[in-house]
């Protein structure tokens, strides 16, 4: 991450054996302090943000192992986007094919390294917790309010892809196996998530966009409180709220700058990647390529047909940016490799496309907008509201439409979804989206049944819990069902 990798020079090493396999191993090993010993506030600064550094993950260009590698987020777009209707792969090959097929099974590699990843990010997080005293008095408020949040983002994950899972608030040792695999219920796991990001609004502030922040904190909260067993849409309305009227976020003029002008004034939330720097950069971006490939195993993340229709009815000024076609496949556009032209015959991808440094986004401004006005919809079918038609049109206008001819009387919940499903295509958001909204398994299933996909169910709306972490358990640790 550009700004974190000058931080890390000075402390990381004296914390973590980041490059050694033990280290990066998920539950139980991840879980255990390895030599991990902080000191002064500078370690604990550092521990801060080593936890960033598991998000970030492992570029699968440097490490080219399909195991044990902790690629963080850098995999999140096969098991949330090409598991709905926005995208597949361009072939049937490997198990990189099965996630938007429904074919993935207990030992799919890349779902058993997101379970790993994200247990990286809460061993580390938890980590910091146990010598947050050792912090600086002025300090150790913000310090653990980060971690916490950092948690918090890693259960999210899991609750909606594994839903049960264990629950590890705190460093343990490798007898403590009630812990360490145990799944805890979905609604506890959501107690603890809602808990670590309330200290965050409290703790936090908007000093950062590639760190936590008090925004982060609240948009975040606000996306979990409706999606939880029982929502809470009040709050996330009133979350939401405080977010727009701090007047520190807005829309960018250009849709196109939200992905090319980095940390701009509408992003609230971002994992920072570094063109060229092979221990800092992200190989997704390469991944997305077909017809001049450039991935190690490029043409993931196509574009369907269906979501191209939406789009050219609902997509205004946004699609271009989102994707474009290339004679042979329709590619994402959002994050083509810095220094890509798709301009010329053939397309170039810069000058490093397998070590792009592209910014994943987590949280946007207009993910807020559409945000507020579903908690003001709540659940419902429609609303009349006035201050939620307001939100959604903000996103809109942004896109070319008119303020006044093509703002509704009435905000149905399927727009509300297709405008999501437009503005915020190939960022990871549609799995999730339908989960919340309540229609995953209709969407999904009217999707699978249009492309052959004879493998879908509605128990694939829950991923395997990885076998070797069942076999690392003894059998403890239980499978989700039908697998």
């Amino acid at each position: 991450m550009k700004y974190f990798k000058y931080i890390l020079l000075v402390g990381i090493g004296i914390m973590f054996h980041s490059c050694d396999d033990e280290f990066l191993n998920p539950i139980p090993e991840s879980a255990i302090v390895v030599d991990a010993f902080f000191a002064t506030d500078a370690d604990v600064l550092a521990g801060v943000i080593g936890i960033y550094d598991a998000v970030q993950g492992v570029n699968e260009n440097t490490e080219t192992n399909i195991t044990r590698s902790n690629r963080g987020i850098q995999f999140e777009y096969m098991l949330s986007e090409m598991r709905t209707d926005n995208t597949r792969t361009a072939t049937l090959e490997g198990t990189k094919a099965d996630f938007h097929r429904y074919r993935v099974d207990p030992n799919n590699i890349q779902s058993e390294d997101m379970y790993q990843s994200m247990y990286e990010v809460i061993s580390r997080a938890n980590n910091v917790l146990n010598f947050i005293d050792v912090a600086d008095a002025s300090n150790q408020a913000s310090y653990a309010a980060e971690a916490k949040f950092l948690r918090a983002y890693a259960y999210f994950k899991l609750v909606r892809l594994f839903g049960d899972v264990p629950l590890v608030t705190g460093v343990v040792g490798p007898t403590e196996t009630d812990i360490l695999f145990t799944r805890v219920s979905t609604a506890q796991i959501y107690t603890q998530i809602v808990s670590d990001l309330r200290e965050g609004v409290s703790n936090l502030d908007n000093t950062y966009k590639s760190r936590a922040s008090k925004a982060a904190a609240q948009g975040l909260l606000a996306k979990v409180l409706m999606t939880q067993p029982n929502p809470n849409y009040s709050e996330a309305q009133q979350l939401c709220a405080a977010i727009v009227n701090s007047g520190e976020f807005s829309l960018q003029e250009d849709f196109n700058d939200v992905f090319y002008n980095e940390l701009n004034d509408e992003i609230i939330f971002a994992i920072q990647y570094d063109l060229g720097n092979s221990l800092e950069s992200q190989s997704f971006s390469s991944e997305f390529t077909a017809t001049v490939r450039q991935g190690r195993e490029d043409g993931h993340n196509m574009v369907n047909d269906n979501l191209i229709a939406v789009f050219s009815s609902l997509g205004g000024n946004r699609t271009e940016t989102s994707y474009w076609n290339t004679g042979t496949w329709t590619e994402v556009a959002k994050f083509l490799p810095e220094g890509s032209d798709i301009t010329v015959s053939p397309p170039t991808y810069g000058p490093s496309p397998r070590d792009a440094g592209n910014d994943a986004i987590i949280l946007r401004y207009a993910d807020v907008l559409l945000m507020h006005a579903e908690a003001i919809l709540a659940g419902g079918a429609s609303t009349n509201d006035g201050a939620a038609i307001g939100s959604y049109m903000e996103v809109r206008v942004r896109a070319g439409f008119d303020a006044t001819a093509d703002r509704p009387t009435t905000l149905t919940k399927d727009a509300l979804l297709d405008e999501r499903r437009v503005e915020l295509a190939f960022e990871n958001q549609r799995f999730y989206d339908l989960l919340r909204f309540g229609v995953a398994d209709p969407i999904l299933g009217a999707h699978a049944a249009e492309m052959g996909y004879t493998s879908y169910s509605a128990r694939q709306l829950l991923l395997p819990i990885p076998a070797r972490e069942i076999n690392l358990s003894g059998g403890q640790l239980s499978q989700n069902p039908g697998y």
